[in-house]
């Protein structure tokens, strides 16, 4: 045990010893790592068997830190290309919440949901982003929003909306359900 402690923190000294901080924009990818810093890189080496995810438990425990991090700006009001507790946008909040994690993710919705893999509603889960085509003369995504809870019938998200800021809303309200398009897993 304690072998393994010295291992992590010398692995930890050495990672920050960098001079830059290296972030990857993620696509289709299939070995994820967490560091200890918190954030996510992918790797497709085994050298860092230590730091890799045991279970898809450490990757949900990941998206509720991560769904845990956007609720902090609920109340936040509503300003276009925002991305700062004096307002944000849709897709500035979820950029924001995702860059804390070291994940680089585009700064617009429409671009937003050409990453990660699609997810069948019925399999989100904490950390997954929800897109929404909210203008029904414009046939674009135009809307996204982070998965904060799930259970079978039940998804709740939270978001930055004209009118109230940033709250956290419900799929089965009939305005989302209907402006509902796709749903991706980033992690």
């Amino acid at each position: 045990m304690h072998k393994l402690s010295f291992i992590l923190c010398l692995l930890i000294c050495v990672s920050s010893c960098k001079s830059s901080k290296k972030t990857t924009t993620y696509r289709k990818s299939n070995n994820v790592t967490v560091s200890p810093t918190n954030s996510i890189k992918t790797d497709r080496s085994e050298d860092n068997a230590l730091l890799a995810p045991k279970s898809n438990a450490e990757l949900k425990s990941l998206g509720i830190e991560i769904s845990d991090y956007a609720k902090q700006f609920e109340g936040v009001r509503y300003k276009y290309g925002g991305t700062t507790t004096k307002g944000m946008d849709c897709s500035g909040l979820v950029y924001e919440t995702f860059k804390a994690y070291d994940i680089n993710l585009p700064r617009v919705s429409r671009d937003m949901a050409l990453e990660g893999l699609k997810v069948n509603i019925d399999d989100v889960k904490v950390g997954d982003l929800l897109f929404f085509q909210t203008n029904p003369k414009r046939k674009t995504i135009n809307h996204v929003g982070l998965v904060v809870a799930s259970s079978t019938g039940n998804v709740e998200f939270i978001h930055s909306t004209t009118s109230k800021g940033v709250i956290t809303s419900s799929l089965a309200e009939r305005y989302w359900y209907y402006s509902f398009k796709e749903a991706r897993r980033i992690l």
